[in-house]
């Protein structure tokens, strides 16, 4: 009979998946629990919460396991996790994925960065970054990041039973996607075995952060805003589409570019940057300058629009966007 390594106060093994609308990590949770109560013999429940369903929102699901002695009657949202799978690092810019965390809980990371750079990414103070570069697999294997990050999620829970997960796998797809069977057992394989785990110990005199969301702001009598106010409106300069990107994001080349504008009226969100300059007669004309990718979350309409080449797409690697920064449009508005 399998044991649970750790429970709460309530005999609860609990996972929190951090996610966006598109990774798959919905139904990476419901396996995850039908592995643990079908092969596994737990008691187990899955859910999810999520705002608009619009592919590259910020989504959560919620897994957790108990002994067969133990009712299930708590399905609120997982607040104090003993896994978190991170299914894309940058959403630790706008969310806390790590809130609620224990000194011995263990967090997966997407992510082709060492465990050292995420631990000061996501303010880490303690416990063990484990890391898998699901989007790399996913793109080599021509399959879905849920299955990589699924098979890195199994490494940690090895209560589980590995190969009953694979059964459930080839379920779950072989009716209506057969194709995808076996790309999805290898991308889940490589997942479980390329997984690298550095633990960080707890610096004496400090204690792990109690829960607390970035993202949702706690709001008092004195302090609600007006009503009908847009606290957070989402064409504002501060708004950072790049936790959207799913390891994909359009190059600029601007020798081959000819300024016809066909990306810019295929973008969705105003990505292109634009500044008047006289042509060779002297008229005043728009030339493309690049690309914002503080906007820029990878949907790669301009890629497909472009009549040039101007535009390809290209892996996000670290520090593109920086790297390959265009001023911003309004910075271009003030000079």
């Amino acid at each position: 009979m399998r044991v649970l390594p750790k429970t709460n106060d309530l005999g609860f093994f609990e996972i929190r998946l951090e996610s966006i609308g598109g990774l798959g990590a919905n139904l990476a949770g419901k396996m995850l629990a039908e592995a643990g109560v079908v092969g596994s013999g737990f008691n187990g429940v899955s859910f999810s919460s999520y705002g608009s369903e619009k592919k590259g929102s910020p989504v959560k699901a919620h897994i957790r396991f108990c002994d067969l002695h133990t009712n299930i009657r708590d399905t609120t949202p997982v607040e104090r996790p003993h896994v978190v799978g991170v299914f894309h690092e940058n959403l630790s810019k706008t969310i806390n994925v790590v809130s609620g965390i224990y000194e011995d809980s263990v967090v997966l990371v997407n992510s082709a960065k060492s465990s050292e750079e995420l631990k000061e990414k996501m303010k880490l103070i303690g416990g063990t970054v484990a890391v898998v570069d699901a989007t790399g697999i996913a793109l080599e294997e021509k399959n879905r990041v849920n299955m990589a990050m699924l098979g890195g999620l199994f490494r940690l829970c090895d209560f589980l039973d590995f190969e009953d997960m694979k059964g459930i796998i080839r379920k779950s797809l072989e009716k209506k996607y057969p194709q995808a069977v076996e790309p999805a057992l290898r991308t889940f394989q490589r997942g479980y075995d390329e997984v690298k785990f550095q633990t960080f110990s707890l610096p004496e005199g400090e204690q792990m952060p109690e829960p607390k969301r970035w993202d949702i702001p706690v709001y008092g009598y004195e302090t609600q805003p007006i009503g009908g106010m847009v606290t957070n409106p989402g064409n504002s300069i501060l708004k950072d589409l790049s936790i959207s990107r799913n390891g994909m994001m359009p190059h600029f080349d601007d020798e081959k570019c000819i300024h016809c504008a066909a990306c810019d009226t295929a973008c969705p969100d105003f990505c292109f940057v634009w500044d008047e300059q006289p042509d060779k007669k002297g008229r005043p004309q728009m030339f493309l300058q690049g690309i914002d990718y503080q906007y820029c979350k990878g949907c790669l309409k301009c890629v497909v629009a472009c009549p040039t080449e101007a535009l390809s797409s290209n892996r996000e690697t670290e520090g593109y966007g920086e790297q390959h920064r265009t001023p911003h449009r309004f910075e271009l508005a003030s000079n």
